[in-house]
């Protein structure tokens, strides 16, 4: 994900103070060195740099870190803190009837942006309309149509009309009904004088509650002239950050949101319609230092159960794993719900303990290895009867070799699915049969103290990734 690299050179930098209880002015002198380092290879403007620095050293030389509080975990929480700070709060969108107006250059996912963010407010209740009046990209229209589609919210464009105010104007009229309207203007590769009027005339005539500066994570040094150049045209009230599912540096973005005194309003991280996020600080740093984000994973794991269906399922409860038999449908279920939270390296992110160090020492493709694994599971599941996966122990050699058939797998791969199956098994029969309630919440609290400290606890066994 972008920024790993700056986690990833932080994370190292404080990982030198380990064992130390006390901090000297050398040790913060270096620190702050290998701070600026880090900041300035992301892309991160050297004045923000210098101002970051300067109150991360202030801090720590004047501050008295709390009794036995190690200097690692000290100088971490001033960081954290200024980080925090550098950043600001979460673009403010109410949910309630508004108008957003997205500006950005071309290239930098802007229609993209508009079918996400379409879709984000649909889930909190609300009725998006998309209005597109790019009418100098080639296929904007199309593009802009299909996310549309995929995101199940209202549209308006017209591919016949090459007069941007004019369909800005016609899709407010035609969009009436929708609480929240998004509208998509068009971008150049540079900022042309053309664009400039062009989006000065559009935000005249839609007046927009907000406008939002959409940018590419890898744009670098050029965010700060952009950002200016934006807002000294129309005003911007917050940043979208597209992209960040790639291996750009992702400072510009941090700059441009200095540049244009502003915020961030959303993050883009995949390609799919759901890759979104409301921006939320504190845990985006959180997670950029190896520190977790439990409230952006609480609203994963909530999406991932409706979209899993499992709420509706009558048939399908995840409390009859702790009660009964543990069969092939409860695991697919499982790995149905987790496929559904999205890549497994940012899931690892928003985990305590999980992100930052113990992801870093992973090979660069286990992740991908994982979901494929995931994938070629739930394949072979499919290619089951019902007996089979409500009694998979049954499964003998002619089965093996009919399933692999069926499925387009080999029996190896059919193999693993049953061996990673008993595996799991067992980790649910370890919650079956427990005494009291005490008995129970004893264990959660354990398991919990385990996962949220080191890593090497909590409820990793009973994830299908093993």
């Amino acid at each position: 994900m972008v920024l790993d690299d700056l986690g990833s050179s932080l994370r190292g930098t404080l990982d030198k103070l380990r064992g130390k209880s006390r901090l000297s002015e050398e040790d913060i002198e270096e620190i702050v060195k290998e701070i600026q380092r880090s900041l300035l290879s992301a892309d991160v403007d050297v004045s923000l740099v210098m101002e970051l620095s300067d109150n991360i050293k202030e801090r720590a030389l004047e501050e008295e870190p709390p009794a036995g509080t190690p200097a690692r975990d000290f100088v971490l929480r001033i960081v954290y803190e200024e980080l925090v700070d550098l950043i600001g709060e979460s673009t403010d969108l109410p949910l309630e009837e508004q108008t957003i107006l997205l500006a950005g250059l071309q290239g930098s996912g802007k229609t993209t942006s508009a079918a996400k963010m379409a879709w984000w407010f649909s889930t909190k209740g609300l009725r998006p309309a998309v209005i597109q009046t790019d009418t100098f990209r080639p296929g904007a229209y199309d593009q802009a149509k299909e996310m549309c589609e995929r995101a199940e919210v209202d549209f308006y464009g017209n591919p016949d009309n090459d007069d941007p105010v004019e369909i800005a104007r016609n899709g407010l009229e035609e969009t009436s009904e929708a609480d929240v309207h998004i509208v998509d203007t068009a971008g150049r590769h540079a900022l042309e004088d053309d664009l400039i009027d062009e989006i000065e005339q559009i935000e005249e005539t839609v007046d927009p509650d907000k406008s939002l500066l959409v940018l590419d994570a890898a744009i670098g040094q050029g965010a700060k002239d952009q950002a200016q150049q934006f807002d000294e045209s129309i005003g911007i009230d917050g940043v979208v950050i597209t992209k960040l599912d790639g291996t750009a540096k992702g400072g510009g973005a941090l700059t441009a949101v200095d540049q244009t005194d502003s915020s961030i309003a959303f993050l883009g991280t995949g390609e799919e319609v759901q890759d979104v996020e409301r921006f939320e600080p504190d845990g985006f740093i959180s997670r950029l230092l190896g520190m977790g984000d439990l409230g952006q994973l609480a609203e994963r794991v909530e999406r991932a159960m409706q979209q899993t269906d499992i709420e509706d399922d009558e048939e399908w409860d995840p409390e009859d794993m702790l009660t009964g038999q543990f069969t092939l449908n409860d695991m697919q279920k499982q790995m149905e719900a987790m496929n559904n939270m999205g890549p497994l390296d940012q899931v690892m992110d928003m985990i305590p303990g999980f992100g930052g160090g113990i992801k870093d020492q992973l090979p660069d493709d286990a992740m991908d290895v994982t979901q494929e694994r995931m994938r070629t599971f739930s394949v072979i599941m499919d290619s089951m009867t019902e007996t089979e996966k409500e009694y998979p122990k049954a499964i003998g050699a002619d089965q093996i070799e009919r399933i692999a058939r069926g499925s387009g797998t080999s029996e190896e791969q059919v193999r693993e699915l049953l061996q990673q199956y008993k595996m799991m098994e067992r980790t649910i029969k370890q919650f079956q049969g427990m005494g009291s309630d005490k008995e129970m919440q004893r264990m959660m609290q354990q398991m919990q103290q385990g996962g949220g400290g080191g890593g090497g606890g909590g409820m990793g066994g009973m994830g299908p990734f093993g």
